[in-house]
């Protein structure tokens, strides 16, 4: 696939992207990282960053396509390119929300065909009755899965792209050509929408998934790539050019969780994946606590049969060496532990120092700032990962010790804490940090379950960074 962006194309810099040494240093991006810039570069940037397009000019690609593939910019898509369009819906039993969908997007222009794959329902009458006339229908005879049913799906198409819709999603009217526009650029391979949860009622069930279900990634635009700000995003609603599903053989059907992921992932290898927060469609939530609590453990039952596709990228917290030992000593080491952990985060300022010092206009300053910053989000990390993930041992760990209580405790409490100032959902801090716990605990208890049916543990396993040699990276 050819690498040049289309002409013209404008770029918007990443809110979290800042400029330093004359705008010769660039830091940000998703992962963090600092991008280093010639004098003719950073003019180039100061073109883009005032709204001048992408030309065919190589110097102006190059640092285009640096900025898009480092997440520090974001394409601000232009004319809907003439491609042709299918959309797969798979299905199984539940026909009413098919019935709303398929009227939704029965409309939707650049649509050239809907095929709904029947994924062996036990009254197929039922959504054939909704199908007829609205789309072409696909049955199978007995129920594989979703990737099966998706890959039946796409295999029935020939188009240029393929949208895949869950039967309970509800795409806006103008929603595709605000996707569909990314694919002017011949690296980007797939695009999704933010997901948002329907609004269904006023119970705290419905009110807490409408601020946290786990297919709403948020309103920032990013690059997905796994230890990315969006590491992922579900085929709830997502659309693929139909080659790149060719050459990666689809979905991978032998995965019942998480297939949507690894297909992500692999596809994010050699190309763009985007997500497109400015387009939103919506899916239903779970209606009970049992079927949120079910869903929970199997999202994190995926965990360790994908960690062993891609190995380290399941990790439940990627974090620097430095920064772990300063919390580890802070939260568990008594006093003085925590002059100690203190000390071990300045220590993980000082290695920023080398690649700062000739960077940045104030390198001490930016040192403290990045170190500082960095060590308190890895304290937000590894609390959010001691309950997602290490639960049992800290519990376990947490009967005989009050240290590790009042750790056990602060991890759950402070990262709800602090979501919950940030989110402002219409729930009480208490039942907010209470379902917080129950949804983490249940994700927790399926990377048990399935690590323990794989027979590897590798997906609780903290992937580290930080001392060359020692860690992972």
């Amino acid at each position: 696939m050819p690498e040049g962006l289309p002409e013209p194309i404008s770029l918007r810099l990443d809110p979290g992207t800042r400029r330093s040494d004359g705008g010769r240093t660039l830091i940000g991006g998703s992962p963090l990282r600092v991008l280093r810039l010639t004098e003719a570069g950073a003019r180039i940037v100061d073109d883009l960053e005032s709204g001048a397009t992408v030309d065919a000019e190589p110097s102006r690609q190059r640092v285009a396509r640096a900025l898009l593939d480092s997440g520090m910019a974001h394409p601000v898509p232009g004319e809907t390119p003439p491609l042709t369009v299918s959309i797969v819906v798979p299905v199984r039993d539940d026909a009413d929300p098919l019935a709303s969908l398929l009227v939704a997007i029965s409309d939707t222009p650049l649509v050239d065909e809907v095929i709904v794959v029947d994924d062996g329902s036990a009254d197929p009458s039922s959504v054939e009755r909704v199908v007829a006339g609205r789309a072409r229908l696909l049955r199978c005879d007995s129920s594989r899965g979703p990737a099966a049913a998706r890959n039946r799906g796409w295999r029935a198409t020939t188009t240029d792209l393929v949208v895949f819709v869950d039967a309970d999603v509800t795409p806006p009217s103008d929603w595709i050509d605000g996707l569909v526009a990314h694919f002017s650029d011949p690296r980007v391979a797939a695009v999704a929408p933010r997901v948002r949860g329907r609004p269904n009622g006023n119970s705290a069930i419905d009110r807490y998934e409408r601020h946290r279900s786990p297919l709403d990634l948020g309103p920032d635009e990013a690059r997905v790539v796994p230890g990315g700000r969006v590491s992922y995003v579900p085929t709830a609603t997502v659309v693929f050019r139909r080659s790149v599903l060719e050459d990666n053989d689809g979905f991978d059907e032998s995965l019942r969780f998480g297939e949507d992921v690894d297909l992500i992932w692999r596809v994010a290898r050699d190309h763009s994946v985007r997500y497109e927060p400015a387009v939103e469609v919506v899916h239903d939530n779970r209606a009970t606590w049992a079927a949120l609590v079910r869903q929970r453990m199997q999202y994190g039952s995926s965990a360790a049969h994908l960690d062993r596709r891609h190995p380290g990228q399941v990790a439940p917290v990627a974090v620097n060496a430095w920064s772990l030992g300063a919390w580890t000593l802070t939260a568990l080491g008594g006093p003085t532990g925590a002059v100690a952990g203190l000390s071990t985060a300045a220590i993980s300022g000082g290695l920023l120092w080398p690649t700062l010092r000739t960077r940045v206009d104030d390198p001490l300053a930016e040192t403290i700032r990045l170190a500082g910053r960095g060590n308190l989000w890895a304290g937000r990390w590894l609390a959010t990962a001691t309950t997602r993930a290490w639960l049992p041992v800290a519990v376990a760990a947490a009967l005989p010790s009050r240290r590790v209580r009042r750790a056990l405790a602060a991890a759950v409490v402070v990262p709800s804490l602090l979501e919950w100032v940030e989110r402002r959902p219409d729930l009480d801090p208490i039942t907010w940090t209470a379902i917080r716990l129950l949804d983490d605990a249940a994700y927790c208890a399926g990377v048990w379950r399935g690590c323990s049916d794989v027979g590897r543990w590798r997906a609780i396993r903290p992937r580290l960074s930080g001392i060359p040699g020692l860690t992972d990276r």
